[in-house]
Parts: C-alpha cells; sequence; structure tokens
C-alpha cells in the first residue's frame, strides 16, 4: 500500500518514543522507506542504533553535521519524502511547529518542508488539556498538519485521560490516508456521527439509540479515497477512525456551531442522529425524586435544524449535501419528501424499525432519494454500505 512512498520520520522525546519502532517495521512492511530523525529528547528514550537498524537507515540528528550537509542537506531531507510524521509529537514540539520556530534539526526540517505533515500528539493529560497546547494544535489543523489521536487512558505518569499516542496500527492508517492518491484527494468532506445527548440535569439527557457506526464507516471510506475529512461526532459507542479531524460535541447546538466552522467544504454528509428537541427548563442541578410532588414536568424547545442550514445557506453551500433519513415506516415516502422539507442534494434512507436491527446493528439496508429517484440497495454490512456510498460521492463530485 505504501510501496516507493518515503517517509520521513521525526522521533520526539517522550515515553511513547518507543512506539516509533514498532511504527517503523509497520511502515516497511508496508513498502514504503522510513528516514528516521531523532530529536535530543527522543535520544533519552530510543537509541540511534535501534532506530537506524529498523530503518534500515542512517539516522539523522544534528542540524549542523558537515557531513550530511555535504551529503543530504536539511532542505533536500525535508523535501525528498512523500509525507513527514512526527511520532511522538510532544507539546513541544507542537509548540515549536504553531510558533515557526527553527532551532534544531526537527523543527528546522517542519519549517523547511513543502509536504504534508501528520503528527501523533502524545503527552501528559494535563499537558494535552493546557489552552496553549490547544491553541497550538488550532493553529496547526488551520495550517493542513494532519492529526491522528491522542487516545484517552492510563499513561506512564500514573494519570487517566486523554494523552496518550495513538496506537500503531492506526498511525499506519493515517499514513496510507495522507498518500492516497484516490479519486477525492484535494477535496473536503464533513461527516457528522452519532447521537447528541440534550441535558435534563447533570446526570440525565435526551437521546436516541445510534452507535455512530455508519458515519464512522463513512468517513474512513471516504479517508480510504483521498479525502480530508472533518469529523463531528456525537458521544457515539465507536471509536471515530483514525485518519481524520475529530471534532467531539454533545448537543445539537454544539454540532451546529463545529458543522458551520468547519465549512467551506466540498461535500458535507450528515449521518448523524440529532435530537429533534432539547429541554428547555433543564437545570443545573439534579432532580431530586421527592415524596408527595409527583412527577417533573419537562418543557422542550425545537433545536436548530443542521442539515435543513447547511443545505439552504447558499454562498458557501458544499457543492453536495447528503442527509440521512431514519424511519420506521413508509420509508421512500418519508424520505422523498424530506429531501424537499430540507433542500439537500441526496437523502440516505433507512427503515430502523426494532424488527430490522439496524439501529446499534452491524448492517443497513438503505434506499439513495435523488432528484432522478429512488435506488434501493441491498442489506449490507455498514462498512460496504459506507465505501458504496463513498464511491458515489467520489463520482458525483468529479462531474
Amino acid at each position: 500500500m505504501l510501496a516507493d512512498k518515503r517517509i520521513l520520520l521525526i522521533i520526539g522525546g517522550g515515553i511513547a518514543a518507543f512506539k516509533s519502532l514498532d511504527l517503523t517495521r509497520r511502515l516497511r512492511e508496508q513498502g514504503a522507506e522510513v528516514v528516521p530523525v531523532l530529536t535530543r529528547a527522543g535520544e533519552e528514550f530510543v537509541t540511534p542504533l535501534s532506530a537506524s537498524a529498523l530503518a534500515a537507515q542512517k539516522v539523522y540528528r544534528d542540524l549542523f553535521d558537515l557531513t550530511d550537509e555535504a551529503e543530504m542537506g536539511h532542505i533536500e531531507l525535508s523535501r525528498a519524502a512523500d509525507l513527514v510524521v512526527v511520532a511522538p509529537a510532544t507539546a513541544d514540539l507542537m509548540a515549536k511547529m504553531a510558533n515557526g520556530l527553527a532551532n534544531d534539526l526537527a523543527s528546522t526540517l517542519l519549517m523547511a518542508t513543502d509536504k504534508r505533515v501528520l503528527i501523533a500528539p502524545a503527552m501528559n493529560v494535563r499537558m494535552w488539556e493546557h489552552p496553549a497546547t490547544q491553541r497550538n494544535l488550532a493553529t496547526l489543523q488551520g495550517d493542513g498538519v494532519l492529526v491522528v489521536g491522542p487516545d484517552e487512558g492510563a499513561m506512564a505518569c500514573g494519570e487517566f485521560g486523554p494523552g496518550r499516542m495513538a496506537e500503531v496500527p492506526d498511525i499506519v492508517a493515517a499514513v496510507v490516508a495522507a498518500l492516497s492518491d484516490g479519486p477525492l484527494r484535494g477535496r473536503h468532506v464533513l461527516v457528522t456521527s452519532g447521537p447528541t445527548h440534550e441535558p435534563i440535569d447533570p446526570v440525565r439527557y435526551i437521546a436516541n439509540r445510534s452507535s455512530g457506526a455508519q458515519g464512522t464507516a463513512l468517513a474512513a471510506a471516504l479517508r480510504d479515497l483521498g479525502a480530508e475529512v472533518t469529523f463531528v461526532t456525537g458521544p457515539a459507542r465507536v471509536a471515530p477512525p483514525a485518519g481524520v479531524r475529530v471534532v467531539k460535541v454533545e448537543t445539537a447546538r454544539e454540532m451546529l456551531e463545529a458543522v458551520q466552522s468547519a465549512l467551506p467544504a466540498d461535500a458535507a454528509v450528515f449521518a448523524a442522529a440529532v435530537a429533534d428537541w432539547r429541554v428547555a427548563n433543564a437545570t443545573d442541578r439534579k432532580m431530586k425524586k421527592t415524596e408527595g410532588e409527583g412527577t417533573p414536568a419537562l418543557e422542550f424547545a425545537e433545536n436548530p435544524d443542521i442539515l435543513k442550514t447547511v443545505s439552504r445557506m447558499g454562498e458557501g453551500r458544499p457543492g453536495l449535501v447528503v442527509g440521512f433519513a431514519a424511519e420506521t415506516h413508509d420509508v421512500e415516502a418519508n424520505a422523498t419528501a424530506k429531501r424537499a422539507r430540507k433542500g439537500c442534494d441526496w437523502i440516505v434512507a433507512n427503515d430502523v424499525s426494532p424488527a430490522t436491527g439496524i439501529m446499534g446493528g452491524s448492517e443497513n439496508k438503505v434506499a439513495i432519494v435523488t432528484a432522478e429517484g429512488v435506488e434501493d440497495w441491498p442489506r449490507l454490512s455498514k462498512e460496504e454500505t459506507a465505501r458504496r456510498l463513498a464511491a458515489r460521492i467520489a463520482e458525483a463530485l468529479a462531474r
């Protein structure tokens, strides 16, 4: 999958650096040539000998090595690669990248490259959540830097939370996606997925049974065709795919804000199961069950219609807007009416009545409603449904 691809792998300082050795091996198994660059901090965790042995390449370490400058200058080194990967990307390296610092070989290469850059952040949870790191992350993403991870879990420091470097297979998938020459290369596709949670009080909320599996599979399929994917997801049961930009939200209003911030896009696919209503009288204190006071009354307000808002936005509207319709009866008729009502280009309709097992299940059966009519698809796995839909999107954008 990565035959004849050259990857410049910058190894930052952190306990997660040990994963860079396995990453090197896995990338080479895919046919890639891996050229390692060790930072001074990285050398505290990974030896030049081990990195060189696994890469079967010289390890680059020093900006001012005159021999290297004669043989392979830092400008050429940064541009001879097809992709620059930073794993682990420490808070320090991210700060240097975001602010244009270049005081060692790694940061100079990152400033000098004209190729895409993929980072796999890894740091303590408090460092990851620090406002400075989040500002730097936003800057890097705005500059087009690709991000995979971090994951959430236990850390070597004993704390728990987001900050663990993504697992090696996820980084490899992100590398494959970044180097894909598929029909959607250079296209930006926005995908929403999962349910929204509309709070009643701090411990209760209104939601639905959506697992987020179909939206996740679709984002991965679009990624595999070369698209740059922004994945806006509610609290789904399935993990988001690697190699896409993930924006996590809770409520419908947060999802709309995230969608508007992610535009412009060539296509937008609204697979999320957004709650139609929210609790207008939600409280910031837990509602207590009190003897003799009866059942509390919930007042509802209508949530924003994200699909309709984007479909009818005029200037800046994505070239292709695709909505989903989860129906329990009269599927095609309701989906056709929804397409006209919302103003989108396509509706992907499915029957989610309990007997089908589709809501929260591993398979789907959809009908694609367009201006030309209705196309009924057979029952397929959600992954195969996603691949077929991604291919249809690629065809539509190519016209």
